[in-house]
Order: C-alpha cells, then structure tokens, then sequence
C-alpha cells in the first residue's frame, strides 16, 4: 500500500508521528508520506519510525493556498524539508492560522460561546513549529459542551457560510507550487473533487502543477476516473492517499485506506528525478 496523505498531531491529525507509522505499518503501507498543514514539524520523528518499520518514508506537505476566496489545498513531495526560504514562508502561513483562530474565537463569543483562544492555541504557542487550524476549535467546542462532536462543531458554528467562519489569509496557488518547486520538491492538488473548482485546474498546470491527487478517500470511482483522464490531458501525473486524521472529522478509517497504484508512485518519483 502507497498513502501519500497523512496528518498527525503536528497539525490537526490525532496520532503522533510514531503513532501513525505505527498504525500504517499494521494496516500493511509499505511507503508513507506525512503531509501536515503548512508544517515539516512531524517529518523527523515519522522518518526515525518508518526506519525503524521497514517503511518508506516521503517527505510531505499540505500548503494552503487561497483563489477568489476559497481554500486550495496543495501537496508537496520529495522536498528539502530543511530549506530556509521554505520554512520562512511556512513560518508566516501558521502565524496567520494563529490570528484566524483568534478571530473565529472572537466571533464565538458574540453566540455566547466563550472559549481560551490561548489555551486552544497553546500547542502552536509552545512550539511555533506545530500548525492551528479549524479542527482545535472544534475540539474545544466538544470539550466546552457546546457541541456533541467536531463534525457538529464544523456544520454549525466552523464551515464556511456559518456564524463564526473566518475567511482565511494565504498566498495564491501559483506561489506556493513555485515554493514547492524551490525547494526541490513535486505539487499536486489535494482532493480536487472537495475544491469542486475544475475549471481552475488548467490554470494551475499552467503555473507548473505536477500532479492531481485523484485517489482520496471522498473520491468515488467516477471522480476518480474523471481525474485521471484530466490529468492525462493536462500531462500531469497523479497522487493519492487516505487523508487519515485519525477523527471522526475526517473520514478515512485509517491509513491505507486509499492507496496509490505503483505505477503512477513511480511516475512521481522520475518527476522528482527530473527536477
């Protein structure tokens, strides 16, 4: 099994690094890729792991980007996770997850929902490495007893069009593919049928996307033979992976869920090459 998209508690995932490896091994991944948001904290310690299992490790990322507006999510692959100018610019992608996580606490507060925007941000404050999102939110939401679950947290108070969502301040797809690229690494789209903006994927090859994660676990068969075949008429090669987080938030069972066929793995691996 190949899963090429895995989360840990370095951002929104449940599972330490070590937990992780741990859970991919059992589950029979034989090469894993860590791909946290806008951070490499997680990478060292999930390497040592993957070493220790007898499992191939690929250094990941998932980059949030922004578009009119809407969120796209970009994967990197097989980049130089110590590159100063990459993680200069990730530095400033988790300080603006921080101040969005103030402000939606901020919002909360006008439904009397009170919440300790510095105690859900405590781990990012701790340790600037480690990426805020959403999901720490909904956590707190859960604890607080306001909601019963995070998906609950999400669909009343978190997603977008509701009472406490924050649009969010990133950089533009083209510049976070070009600082992939800077630092050695390959781009796909993250989950194209949740962007639900196909029209925009040209666009994005045009700016020099590698890939498109058309395995994934929201994809049904149909979506991802639709991807398939735009990549092949973009000329782009594919990626895929279960998106594990490890809560009920997001709903792959585990890793290894979805699995990258060998072949298009391999075809990654030459664009690696090549670059």
């Amino acid at each position: 099994m190949i899963d090429l998209h895995t989360h840990t508690t370095a951002s929104d995932g449940r599972c330490s690094p070590d937990q992780l490896v741990a859970r991919a091994s059992a589950a029979g991944v034989t090469v894993l890729a860590v791909t946290d948001h806008d951070t490499v904290a997680g990478g060292d310690d999930a390497a040592e792991a993957c070493a220790r299992a007898r499992v191939t490790f690929i250094p990941g990322i998932e980059i949030t980007a922004v578009l009119m507006g809407v969120d796209v999510h970009l994967l990197g692959y097989f980049f130089d996770r110590r590159s100063p100018v990459l993680l200069a610019f990730l530095e400033e992608q988790r300080r603006r997850r921080r101040d969005r996580v103030r402000e939606m606490v901020d919002r909360l507060a006008r439904f009397n929902i009170h919440l300790d925007a510095e105690a859900i941000l405590r781990p990012g404050l701790e340790d600037a490495s480690k990426s805020a999102g959403r999901p720490w939110i909904a956590r707190a939401l859960v604890s607080g007893g306001y909601v019963s679950t995070t998906a609950e947290a999400f669909d009343r108070w978190l997603a977008r069009d509701r009472p406490a969502f924050v649009p969010r301040s990133a950089a533009a797809p083209a510049e976070v593919i070009g600082r992939i690229h800077d630092a050695g690494g390959v781009a796909s789209l993250a989950h194209p049928g949740l962007l639900g903006r196909d029209e925009w994927i040209p666009g994005f090859a045009a700016a020099g996307l590698d890939a498109i994660e058309a395995h994934h676990t929201r994809h049904d068969a149909d979506a991802t033979a639709r991807y398939r075949g735009m990549a092949e008429q973009l000329q782009l090669a594919i990626s895929g992976g279960s998106d594990y987080h490890g809560d009920e938030t997001h709903g792959a069972p585990g890793p290894g869920a979805v699995s990258l066929p060998r072949a298009d793995y391999d075809r990654l691996v030459r664009l690696k090459a090549e670059r």
